[in-house]
């Protein structure tokens, strides 16, 4: 993958806000998307994924929500995906139904 003339290549860095429930995709300072995820008693449930539209089509959101679903895997935890992203988004990586 090339990068513009003038263009900086950036990574996106995804966090686990556990103080808003959320896991959080931050580029050079921005939080450019997040996903909701409300924990329970052994189940985390995701039921909303955003990112902001001046973002969009980079991706962002599954490298989000492949962080969460990592992140919840190795915690022992399985998840109940709400949101209709997170739910497709784990039909389309059947590595990941596991934690259905």
């Amino acid at each position: 993958m090339g990068v513009a003339k003038g263009e900086l290549m950036s990574e996106l860095t995804v966090v686990h806000n556990a103080d808003e429930q959320r896991y959080e995709g931050w580029l050079d300072g921005i939080r450019v998307g997040f996903v909701d995820a409300k924990a329970g008693d052994g189940v985390v449930e995701l039921p909303h994924t955003e990112v902001d539209p001046a973002y969009g089509g980079r991706g962002f959101a599954a490298e989000i929500v492949a962080f969460a679903l990592d992140d919840i895997r190795a915690q022992g935890r399985r998840v109940n995906p709400v949101c209709p992203y997170v739910a497709r988004y784990i039909e389309r990586h059947p590595d990941y139904q596991d934690l259905l």
